[in-house]
């Protein structure tokens, strides 16, 4: 697995909910690259919770949409924005688990439309959740101009 290298980090106002490593109240997750999987880990905390010791559903979503803007950053070195999100969750997750583990990859391409699926497993490696992500990308040059996206590298590659 390879680290991915956080674009963004260091631009001034960069305050992301799932990956800006500066924002108090974000998850601050972090991606790796597994073949043509994208991969974070995340650790639960009680604040995250809904209903008692168990990860509120709101906080798995964000983490699998946020997932899946990495994969369209990463595989096609573009940007975008999630046109639809489709989830299903299978199996409460504890906000007591040591570690999950959230995965996803593109599906399917048609024009500008990235099909992507990502699911969430707890540290049994027991799939909990699942969605299917509709993500709309821009050109490059727009991603450049609008989303301040210079490109996604994973660390080996500096």
């Amino acid at each position: 697995m390879k680290k991915i290298i956080n674009p963004w980090k260091g631009l001034d106002g960069y305050m992301c909910f799932g990956c800006a490593p500066e924002n108090p109240q974000g998850l601050h997750m972090e991606f790796y690259e597994d073949g043509e999987d994208i991969v974070a880990f995340w650790e639960p905390e009680s604040h995250y919770q809904g209903w008692l010791e168990t990860l509120h559903g709101g906080i798995q979503t964000t983490m699998m949409d946020e997932l899946a803007g990495w994969v369209v950053l990463r595989k096609l070195q573009t940007s975008g924005v999630t046109s639809r999100l489709d989830a299903r969750f299978l199996k409460s997750i504890s906000t007591r688990e040591p570690r999950l583990m959230i995965r996803g990859r593109i599906k399917e391409q048609k024009r500008n439309a990235i099909f992507i699926e990502t699911e969430i497993y707890n540290s049994q490696n027991e799939l909990c959740s699942r969605a299917d992500i509709v993500y709309f990308v821009v050109t490059k040059e727009q991603a450049t101009e609008k989303f301040h996206f210079a490109g996604c590298k994973t660390e080996d590659e500096k």
